[in-house]
């Protein structure tokens, strides 16, 4: 099973989706307080269930509604995604990966560990 691990930043305070494997899979934006990184964690849990899978890879792809993961490569070719939240917030990102199957498999990843993910204060 997953967990959620919350840590503070330079900037203030960010939380990493962890895989059984201790594997960050989803990395948040960061938050100002741990009221509102708690919301975040939340947010990620009621929409990555339900999100669509954006991809935006291809060519004259289809923009799916909120919430929603784009899966794109970014300027290194390095495939990744992000999650939007149902206003069209980012959530969270991942870490690169040099295959898209692997990012694909890093979207399924979030999707089953998310909603049962413990979460652990620092």
């Amino acid at each position: 099973m997953g967990k959620f691990v919350i840590r503070a930043v330079d900037s203030g305070i960010k939380f990493d989706l962890l895989a059984a494997n201790g594997q960050a899979i989803l990395t948040s934006e960061v938050y100002r307080t741990a009221a509102a990184c708690r919301k975040g964690i939340e947010s990620v849990r009621r929409n990555a269930l339900r999100a669509g899978i954006e991809d935006q890879t291809q060519p004259g792809f289809r923009a799916l509604p909120h919430p929603k993961f784009e899966l794109y490569q970014d300027k290194s070719g390095a495939f990744r995604f992000r999650l939007r939240a149902r206003n069209g917030e980012i959530i969270a990102a991942s870490e690169s990966y040099t295959a898209k199957a692997g990012c694909l498999g890093g979207i399924e990843s979030v999707k089953k560990n998310a909603s049962e993910a413990e979460i652990q204060k620092p």
